[in-house]
């Protein structure tokens, strides 16, 4: 792993979390590096939005409640692109995954994490299945947002065995090939995912 992938995972998972600010010098002894390879990890991370610069340096990027549902306005279009790819394009193989994935849902515990964790495993099986690099890289920069931001969506109200089902009616429309059928879905399950989180931080206020 190089010390992109290193910073980038140590901002994902919270090690360097929002608004910390983080200096080459440091990051360079953080990971027994030189400055110039975490000067070029920095660049890159600043393009993917994930840091800004700071007065001292760099600081982790925080996700506004604007930002996140952005970032819902453009990943509903993808997921959707995604599906239908994949219901065109699934081999056996990839069908055999998303019905291992989707079983995998099922049998998860009832904590946040195990929940989000096999739902982007799911995910993530359709993005592989669309067999398109460029929409797979779309849709994983997205998610790297969404994978900061502390609450999911699936411990919400009734949100956990609405998705159970959205997925299992994606998954046979890919099955059928019926590749609109699976585009409509997918759509409608991320706006459902979006209409959840509107919902969440109304009852926060």
């Amino acid at each position: 792993m190089g010390v992109y992938d290193e910073i980038r995972a140590a901002i994902i998972d919270g090690r360097f979390p929002s608004h910390q600010v983080l200096s080459e010098s440091f990051l360079a002894n953080e990971f027994g590096t030189s400055r110039t390879p975490v000067r070029e990890a920095l660049y890159r991370l600043e393009h993917e939005q994930l840091i800004e610069r700071a007065s001292r340096g760099v600081r982790v990027r925080d996700s506004s409640p604007e930002e996140i549902l952005d970032i819902y306005e453009v990943r509903i279009t993808l997921e959707g692109a995604a599906a239908r790819a994949a219901a065109h394009r699934a081999t056996a193989l990839d069908l055999a995954r998303l019905r291992s994935a989707q079983e995998s849902m099922r049998d998860a515990d009832a904590g946040a994490s195990e929940r989000f964790n096999s739902n982007r495993r799911f995910h993530e099986a359709i993005w592989e299945a669309s067999h398109n690099p460029t929409l797979i890289d779309m849709l994983q920069r997205l998610d790297l947002h969404l994978i900061r931001y502390p609450t999911t969506t699936l411990t919400y109200r009734d949100r956990w065995e609405e998705a159970l089902q959205e997925h299992e009616e994606l998954l046979e429309a890919i099955e059928r090939r019926d590749a609109e059928r699976a585009r409509e879905i997918a759509e409608q399950h991320m706006t459902g995912a979006r209409e959840a989180r509107l919902q969440m931080y109304a009852d926060a206020e």
